[in-house]
């Protein structure tokens, strides 16, 4: 099959930007979306032209390094999939497909496809994690933890950090992400302790390094991977007040 791409090409952050078309031919239905990228960076070389840059790591919807706007769309048009599981079979040859990186004011693009989100590592680094000294490890079954306390930490440490709430939300916002790495070690007895700061200094952090508000608009959960929803948000939110009261 062959396809029509309209992809963004961009030098740095400073430079301007541009959508570039392209055709590539010999693309099967089973083919994932970035073996399609690899398949046009191959004949970009050959051609003697620049490839693509964009970002992958272990292709298996797990790292969350390959996020990228398609045709709108964080991921594109499958729910609940990431861009490296995404099959071809889900395009229209007929239909130009349009990929661009992910657009947030904390996510500046290093090269075409490729978004620098250390921003996202910040957060984390301002609490996403338990600091407290708990000592020796307890054995197993020392700490019993209720199944619905057990589910919704579970739940939400399945978020892969990749961003896609950010860059679906129309305000930028990355509260999904922050609640769902603040509410995952809530949930549990060793991430009690320090519960109430953790979140106002996560929240306070995501302020601070120019994500947006959030306004509950519920693109974030839409185009989670993960399907992390915005009951996370609440959860995180509560924490904020109870620390702030």
């Amino acid at each position: 099959m062959k396809y029509t791409l309209r992809v963004w090409r961009q030098n740095g952050p400073d430079d301007r930007g541009r959508l570039v078309e392209y055709t590539v031919d010999g693309i099967t239905p089973d083919m994932s979306f970035l073996e399609m990228l690899d398949v046009l960076n191959e004949r970009l070389l050959l051609d003697g032209d620049e490839s693509i840059a964009f970002d992958h790591d272990c292709r298996e919807g797990i790292c969350g390094m390959c996020g990228l706007m398609i045709n709108g769309t964080a991921h594109g048009p499958q729910k609940a999939t990431t861009t490296c599981q995404l099959h071809m079979r889900e395009f229209d040859p007929r239909k130009p497909i349009t990929i661009e990186p992910w657009r947030a004011r904390p996510f500046p693009v290093v090269r075409d496809l490729v978004v620098d989100r250390s921003a996202l590592d910040r957060v984390i680094e301002s609490g996403g994690h338990v600091g407290v000294h708990a000592g020796a490890a307890p054995d197993a079954h020392a700490v019993p933890v209720p199944k619905p306390d057990a589910d919704r930490a579970f739940a939400a440490a399945a978020c892969i950090g990749c961003g896609a709430c950010v860059a679906a939300c129309p305000n930028g916002s990355a509260m999904l992400f922050t609640a769902a790495k603040a509410v995952h070690l809530a949930a549990l007895p060793p991430g009690q302790p320090e519960r109430g700061t953790r979140a106002l200094t996560m929240v306070q952090t995501q302020d601070d390094l120019g994500f947006g508000g959030c306004t509950q608009a519920g693109e974030c959960a839409t185009a989670c991977p993960k399907e992390i929803g915005t009951d996370v948000i609440a959860l995180l939110n509560r924490d904020v007040l109870w620390k702030v009261d």
